[in-house]
Order: C-alpha cells, then sequence, then structure tokens
C-alpha cells in the first residue's frame, strides 16, 4: 500500500472528533481492562487559559502534579481530551504532550512520588 493510500483515512493535521452520541454509550459500555495509561503533559502560556486546562484534566487524572497529569483513558475519552485541549489552547503559543504509558512497566519512583491509584477502576 501507498503511503498516501495509508494515510489517505486521517486528514492532516486535523484532530478526530468525537462522536457525543455514541460516546456516551460507548464509554459506558467499555470494561476497565479497555483503559489505557497516558501522561499528558502541557506548557500554557496564559494563566486563563492554564488554568481551564488544569480544571479540564483533573476529571481524568490519578496521579501527577502541576503540568503532568496520569490519566487512564478509553479511546472516547482519549478523542475527548484530544479535542477539546485543542479547543483551550493557543496552537501559536501552547503545547500539549500525550504520551501513552505501558502500565506493565516498573516506575521509579523519586522524592515523594508515589504510585498512582487504580484501584477506582478495578471495580469487580
Amino acid at each position: 500500500m501507498s503511503r498516501r493510500g495509508r494515510n489517505a483515512a486521517v486528514p492532516s493535521g486535523k484532530l478526530a472528533g468525537p462522536d457525543s452520541a455514541a460516546a456516551t454509550a460507548y464509554r459506558d459500555a467499555m470494561s476497565d481492562a479497555a483503559r489505557t495509561l497516558f501522561l499528558v503533559c502541557y506548557d500554557v502560556c496564559k494563566t486563563t487559559m492554564r488554568t481551564r486546562v488544569r480544571k479540564f484534566l483533573m476529571a481524568y487524572k490519578v496521579g501527577g502534579q502541576k503540568s503532568f497529569f496520569e490519566c487512564w483513558l478509553t479511546a472516547a475519552e482519549l478523542r475527548e481530551v484530544r479535542l477539546t485541549l485543542a479547543e483551550l489552547i493557543d496552537p501559536a503559543e501552547d503545547r500539549v504532550h500525550i504520551f501513552q504509558l505501558d502500565p506493565r512497566m516498573r516506575r521509579d519512583l523519586l522524592g515523594r512520588a508515589t504510585e498512582p491509584v487504580t484501584d477506582v477502576f478495578l471495580i469487580v
């Protein structure tokens, strides 16, 4: 398959828009095993925008501090986070990084660092 054919489904420079009607049903039907650990980091210049970004991410975080948040997200929640953050920031001045983490990997903890709380998502 050509390079162009592989990328044809994903518009260049666009974020996937969530289907809000399907997102709620999808999120409610997802098992906890379908969640993936992400590290969301941001550098936002204006204080008002930075506060909005922080308040938005607080709803998803299970750990982190200041501008680094560990978040357990489903695929639908990840799309929602990407779309909302893209609307909250100024792309000319600000930046957001979203890294997928492997929860099976051992963490090196230094100082006051603690393991993220995951028992909230392990309801049987």
